[in-house]
């Protein structure tokens, strides 16, 4: 295995990286990615949909470093956000979570707080006094086993031993990140705990359809198939309560331009300084079904997001201050990215009408979320 994964990686170091704006596809080289980080080897690694899908990740948080598609005149632009070495993240000086996985415990958790059997947990504080994506180091710093590689697919594996940051339960977790011939980006999400735990894991890739660095993002347009949010407080918190989109700038039942109503007077916008919310999905009896799209008329460019799961969180990318450069050296400004990111609710252990996110060891986590890339003409 381990000579198979080094003839791969020295095929992919043969591709050198160009201009973004060339049109073509530039692959980073996978020795920029090389390091061994706690005694465990990372490197970048490369998938292939065979239709004009190419996406690139590391095992470091199995992040997400780059998303090659082409625009309605077949040229093709990185349109994901990340850097250009390993050392830059592992050094980073910017968005923390970029492109990354994100758990145990994706989004935020009240003072870092639950029960469990009458049990009461205290999580890392990170995050103005909150726990955010599972705390001081969580899945987006650990170095992830490749268990398997093909073209289309790669396999990876990550075990967390019981009360890591703070969670009980020893979890093993497995992702398969693919492509398919469709142009899908899938993740698939299995986990097992060997005492009762919480979890709720997700993918924190962030998209400008426009190519990273390509301008604002409040421009794209955007689908949410959904009636409802979680109202949240000053810290991003959920207060519980679950409310209608209507006549609200919270509604993107229909297509709506995300800059229209991004800057209106609301107090749910100045509490996230922009829309850094959950939205309540529509459930159907597809389980893994179409829940949002993002449409950028200036490149024809069209992602649409399948889940399985019951909350989207829409992040507009509101603080990128345009202090930090992403991989081709142009600096990532304020909302020029976002992020879609499929999962249950926020701080769902300290809200009984909130879905569950409690595992038991006779439970299996799963979780699916695709993103298609298309155009339209």
């Amino acid at each position: 295995m381990k000579g198979y994964l080094f003839t791969f990686i020295m095929l992919l170091s043969l591709f050198s990286c160009v201009p973004k704006d060339s049109g073509k596809i530039s692959l980073l080289n996978a020795s920029a990615f090389e390091k061994e980080v706690n005694g465990k080897l990372v490197s970048l690694y490369t998938i292939d949909s065979g239709n004009g899908l190419v996406v690139q990740v590391t095992n470091l948080g199995l992040r997400v470093v780059s998303i090659w598609t082409a625009d309605k005149d077949g040229e093709y632009a990185d349109v994901a956000v990340g850097y250009e070495n390993i050392d830059r993240y592992l050094n980073n000086e910017g968005e923390r979570f970029l492109g990354s996985i994100v758990g145990r415990y994706a989004n935020r958790i009240s003072k870092g707080r639950f029960m469990i059997d009458s049990v009461q947990y205290q999580l890392p504080l990170n995050n103005n006094g909150q726990t955010l994506h599972g705390g001081l180091k969580g899945l987006d710093m650990r170095v992830w086993n490749v268990d398997r590689i093909s073209d289309k697919s790669i396999d990876f594996s990550y075990v967390s031993p019981d009360n890591e940051e703070g969670f009980p339960g020893t979890l093993n977790i497995k992702v398969r990140y693919s492509v398919t011939s469709e142009n899908e980006f899938k993740i698939i999400y299995e986990a097992t705990t060997d005492k009762p735990t919480v979890v709720n894991l997700s993918n924190h890739a962030f998209f400008n359809l426009k190519g990273e660095s390509g301008g604002t993002i409040t421009d794209h347009i955007l689908t949410i198939n959904a009636d409802s949010i979680t109202l949240v407080d000053s810290l991003l918190i959920p207060t519980g309560e679950i409310v209608s989109v209507d006549g609200t700038p919270f509604d993107f039942r229909n297509p709506v331009v995300i800059g229209s109503r991004i800057n209106m007077e609301d107090e749910q916008l100045r509490n996230g300084l922009g829309y850094d919310h959950n939205w309540v999905l529509k459930r159907t009896e597809a389980k893994v079904r179409l829940i949002a799209s993002l449409y950028e008329p200036q490149s024809g460019r069209l992602m649409e997001v399948y889940t399985d799961q019951p909350g989207l969180q829409f992040y507009s990318g509101n603080f990128f201050n345009g202090e930090v450069k992403g991989k081709y050296g142009e600096t990532i400004k304020y909302r020029e990215a976002l992020a879609l990111e499929t999962q249950k609710f926020p701080d769902s252990p300290n809200h009984v009408n909130f879905p569950s996110t409690y595992l038991s060891p006779e439970e299996k986590y799963t979780h699916t979320c695709i993103y298609k890339f298309s155009v339209k003409k």
